[in-house]
């Protein structure tokens, strides 16, 4: 089995050095740049791994038009954001030197927020598709939170895909704005929100993530990611609104 390893990056300078290096495993690395103004082109050209560039669409969009252009049949993505770890690295190294009859991986993430390890507050369980075949898989097309479709048989890993969020509240709610937009237009609805969804809908996200997921656990961490996520489903509706009254 030969891999391709595809990271989106847009203004990444901190993260692509890091993101890189940790798919230094693959057999082609390609750095799919949607026109950075910052020095993420200049290192990424360092590292010399090929480059593609294209503007940015959505998550979904990039990828589904980056992985027909991987060299190999397998492709791995990884957001700039992620890192392979030595554990799931050994566990693909393994997995490249023999047969197998899956078609994509279910791969665990471990997520941290602001630098912290997030247990519980509903990230708990979070797992991706991220190690494919290019010829059965794509993502579908939503512009927020995207899922994998693949038409084949898939398999499970052990390992965790590390995934290093948010950096500050700034960078949160910098991204907060852009993706509350995304996600109210794959909800977007012939008839407009009404209370249930301002009111009881942000309630009992947080109700859920904190408390029957476990999210004070966390301690403040655990608080604050579950009311930010509470604040988002707030906002999707309230942009829904927006949209419907253009």
């Amino acid at each position: 089995m030969q891999i391709s390893a595809i990271i989106p990056v847009f203004n990444e300078e901190d993260h692509i050095i890091d993101a890189i290096e940790s798919v230094s495993w693959a057999d082609e690395i390609i750095v799919v740049d949607s026109f950075s103004t910052d020095k993420t082109l200049a290192l990424a050209q360092s590292k010399g791994v090929k480059i593609l560039q294209r503007a940015y669409q959505y998550s979904a969009s990039q990828k589904n038009w980056a992985i027909p252009k991987a060299k190999y049949d397998w492709v791995f993505i990884l957001d700039a954001d992620e890192r392979v770890n030595e554990s799931l690295k050994e566990e693909i190294l393994k997995l490249k030197k023999k047969a197998t009859t899956y078609d994509a991986f279910w791969i665990p993430r471990q997520n941290h927020f602001m630098g912290k390890k997030v247990r519980f507050s509903g990230w708990q369980g979070d797992k991706v598709i991220r190690l494919l075949r290019k010829e059965v898989c794509q993502y579908e097309d939503k512009k927020v939170h995207a899922e994998v479709i693949c038409s084949g048989k898939v398999g499970k890993m052990k390992s965790p895909l590390m995934h290093y969020t948010f950096k500050s509240i700034s960078h949160y709610m910098e991204k907060w704005d852009r993706y509350s937009s995304w996600s109210a237009q794959d909800h977007l609805k012939s008839r407009p929100p009404h209370f249930f969804h301002f009111i009881l809908k942000p309630a009992f996200r947080f109700f859920r993530d904190f408390i029957l997921r476990g999210g004070f656990l966390d301690g403040k961490t655990g608080y604050i990611v579950c009311k930010l996520s509470s604040m988002g489903v707030f906002m999707r509706y309230v942009k829904i609104q927006e949209k419907l009254k253009q």
